[in-house]
């Protein structure tokens, strides 16, 4: 399908359908529609369907779905010896839902590779509002009053859908995820979008699943009960 368009979504309706997944073109991978906009039902059900946005300043919203995608489950968490090593420290204080936007700030700050940028003020109000909704969370890491790194990403019942970290302090975005990897263990989530693969991702435990089974995990996994609202961590795993 590499030569084939993406398909065009239209602003005015939010409750256009969007294609198929498999109709997603391969070069590039996984672009399956433009257009639309970032109304918070058409993102939901863009999660549901396993789609989501990812564009850069001047262009149109772009919206993917990868073959393969890459997913972590909680259970298969893998630590390396320093990372446990700087967790034992206890270098950070973690929270989460405690703010959200600051968060999301620090992911659209430019990377020393020049990466980042893509998350504009727009996409940062659409996922405001999905917090402010109780969809989207925020996990924080602190020393003392400063926040040194953070995510954020989606929840829709037991499957939780990554999308952008950052980190000021060598390792914080690292303990931030580890701490939400074990909260959303201790709630049942079954599987974590990573969306596409990453060096990282891969020492962390995330691996490869086809599209299509990534699908029907979604339509398993994203109708479970979900523990909506603001986030709280344990308060076991908030002393680690």
């Amino acid at each position: 399908m590499s030569g084939q368009a993406p398909y065009w979504l239209d602003p005015n309706d939010p409750q256009a359908p969007f294609p198929p997944v498999d109709m997603a073109l391969r070069n590039p991978d996984g672009l399956l529609a433009l257009g639309g906009d970032l109304a918070p039902e058409r993102l939901l059900r863009a999660y549901r369907q396993g789609i989501f946005p990812w564009y850069s300043a001047g262009q149109p919203i772009l919206w993917w779905s990868p073959d393969p995608r890459m997913v972590l489950r909680p259970s298969e968490l893998k630590l390396s010896r320093s990372l446990r090593k700087t967790l034992r420290k206890g270098l950070f204080t973690i929270t989460l839902d405690q703010d959200f936007n600051a968060v999301t700030a620090g992911c659209a700050e430019p990377r020393h590779d020049g990466r980042g940028t893509w998350l504009s003020p727009e996409m940062r109000r659409a996922y405001g509002q999905l917090h402010r909704l109780g969809y989207a969370h925020s996990v924080e890491a602190w020393q003392g009053e400063h926040l040194v790194g953070g995510l954020y990403g989606v929840a829709l019942g037991r499957v939780f859908f990554g999308e952008s970290m950052f980190a000021r302090v060598t390792d914080a975005s690292k303990v931030a995820f580890v701490h939400l990897v074990r909260q959303l263990a201790r709630w049942d989530f079954e599987l974590i979008d990573c969306q596409v693969h990453t060096n990282h991702l891969a020492s962390l435990g995330a691996t490869a699943m086809r599209r299509r089974a990534f699908t029907d995990q979604l339509a398993q996994f994203c109708s479970a009960s979900s523990h909506s609202g603001a986030w709280l961590l344990a308060p076991d795993l908030a002393a680690e």
